[in-house]
């Protein structure tokens, strides 16, 4: 399917297409790579990116699906997450230029849970200072700009999580939430949220360790995606994860 616009379908659209048989995982991680080429450059939505290892991980998951084996809901989904979240060998800051060199050796708990669902994450997307903002800014990495007009804000502290999914960059997103921050972003971004409470991880784990080594039970894990789905569909979701 040579139309990228396939990315701007839901995510349970896109698992059901791979479950099928009308797409790879690696076909529909190269769609995402080509939004991200194409938009990420004027919005700075995605800040950083493991495309090599996302690759070679979706070349798998393609051999699994031709065998008719699927890991999980999420079965070759492309998809990024906040930059909040630790990424094992990935930098995770918080936008905070103390703690540029903070690089966990291991995965937060919801992303090792995305990636048994099957998920393809690709890259970690921009989030403001120590995520206190309705904007989203830092010293690091720079300005979020709203898709639909690149002189306005596109919210936070999941700014840069909603900016993905507008632009068809990932067709999920993790974000996170305590005070809005994927609440407002949508409403600027053209994205939904989705706040369960933490049902993926119960607070264990979630966050940068050598920022935030507890997280409290005000701070919730959402999903951020494209479209609305039934509750009892988002439920089974979520107990999969579990």
């Amino acid at each position: 399917m040579a139309d990228d616009t396939i990315m701007l379908r839901t995510a349970s659209e896109l698992a059901a297409m791979v479950r099928r048989g009308e797409i790879a995982p690696s076909e529909l991680l190269e769609h995402a790579i080509t939004r991200y080429e194409r938009h990420n450059p004027t919005v700075n939505a995605v800040i950083v990116t493991r495309i090599d290892e996302a690759r070679a991980h979706a070349a798998v998951l393609d051999a699994e699906a031709a065998a008719g084996s699927f890991r999980g809901p999420l079965h070759g989904v492309p998809m990024t997450i906040k930059e909040a979240y630790d990424w094992a060998d990935t930098p995770s800051t918080w936008g905070n230029v103390a703690w540029r060199d903070n690089v966990p050796g291991t995965d937060a708990v919801t992303v090792q849970r995305l990636l048994d669902a099957g998920a393809v994450i690709y890259g970690k997307t921009n989030v403001p200072f120590m995520l206190g903002d309705w904007q989203s800014f830092n010293d690091i990495y720079g300005t979020t700009n709203n898709p639909w007009d690149l002189s306005r804000v596109p919210g936070g502290s999941s700014g840069g999580s909603a900016v993905a999914l507008a632009t068809g960059m990932a067709a999920l997103e993790l974000g996170s939430d305590i005070g809005a921050s994927i609440r407002n972003p949508p409403t600027t971004a053209g994205s939904l949220d989705i706040n369960q409470q933490c049902l993926l991880c119960r607070s264990r784990v979630t966050w940068c360790q050598a920022c935030c080594p507890r997280s409290t039970s005000a701070s919730v894990a959402p999903s951020l995606g494209r479209q609305p789905i039934s509750i009892s569909h988002y439920r089974c979701l979520l107990v999969r994860l579990v």
